[in-house]
């Protein structure tokens, strides 16, 4: 019976060693990681991670203190309504004007009329002259107080607009999000600490996207390239190893000395140059882990 029990691990064994491939370079396996950091400054509210935990990309995870900035905004937005509301109605003022001028000429029209017939002198046409002037003066007059006032207010509008949406950027910055769709790797802060801008949170990466970060020599630079299909291999030690598909995404424009850890397809080099080979983590993969590829 104990036999049967552990056929299943004795197989899961067999496909995971088999023969030692002679890997064409060695590394480690990793993953972009993403450092969060405060954005604002306040008492820290709330911070939901822990090591180990996954987020989707902006999923809110934590909260800095908004209670004064809420306030400024509430403040500035009473501002910008106080401002709006002191709008001069133009149509309106100018009304008035506009209908005396329409009164102003029809009595010059009459008064034209009435001298035709001599039943007004020139002195009668004269005032209704001026006075039909003096209202256009007026009404010109009017026209660019109210519309100077208008501006100013306007103006005035946008800047409070302005300064509203300053506030609400930083009301959004104190709601803290990750970033991408990954993993906590590390923690730094718990809530009720006090944070600026800058204050290191936590730190999360993307492990389901693995890159081995390897190192070729010299003669071998010229059989890779990228988007490259090689085979990359996990390797747990004592013969035990995993066969990924994976894909060359970068290649160094510059050599370094082999890395002592290293071990290439002629030890004796001393120049190397690193690749990355992306790998689809099926979540054995962890970061650091050691690793090797062959060309295909």
């Amino acid at each position: 019976m104990k036999a049967i029990r552990f056929a299943p691990a004795l197989l899961l064994l067999a496909a995971c060693s088999g023969s030692a491939p002679k890997y064409d370079a060695t590394g480690t396996f990793e993953a972009t990681e993403v450092l969060v950091s405060a954005e604002a400054t306040g008492r820290l509210w709330q911070l939901d991670v822990e090591e180990g935990m996954t987020f989707s990309a902006g999923q809110q995870v934590g909260l800095i203190d908004t209670v004064q900035l809420g306030l400024k905004k509430r403040q500035l937005e009473a501002g910008a309504r106080s401002v709006s509301e002191q709008r001069p109605d133009i149509g309106t003022q100018m009304a008035a004007t506009r209908t005396q001028i329409a009164a102003a000429q029809r009595e010059l029209h009459r008064t034209e009329n009435l001298l035709a017939a001599g039943a007004a002198n020139a002195k009668q046409l004269d005032d209704a002259r001026d006075r039909l002037n003096l209202l256009q003066r007026q009404l010109a007059a009017q026209q660019s107080s109210l519309g100077n006032s208008d501006r100013s207010l306007t103006a005035q509008t946008q800047v409070a607009d302005v300064q509203v949406a300053q506030v609400a950027d930083q009301l959004r910055k104190c709601h803290i999000t990750a970033p991408i769709t990954g993993t906590v790797l590390a923690k730094y802060a718990e809530a009720g600490e006090w944070t600026v801008p800058g204050s290191p949170l936590f730190k999360m990466a993307d492990v389901g996207k693995m890159y081995l970060r390897a190192y070729i020599t010299s003669q071998q630079l010229a059989e890779v390239r990228l988007g490259q299909h090689v085979t990359v291999y996990s390797d747990y030690g004592d013969d035990r190893r995993k066969a990924y598909p994976g894909t060359i995404t970068w290649i160094s424009e510059t050599s370094e000395f082999t890395p002592k850890t290293i071990l290439t397809k002629d030890e004796r080099a001393a120049l190397v140059y690193a690749v990355k080979v992306q790998v689809k983590n099926d979540g054995l993969l962890k970061i650091g882990m050691y690793g090797g590829m062959t060309l295909q």
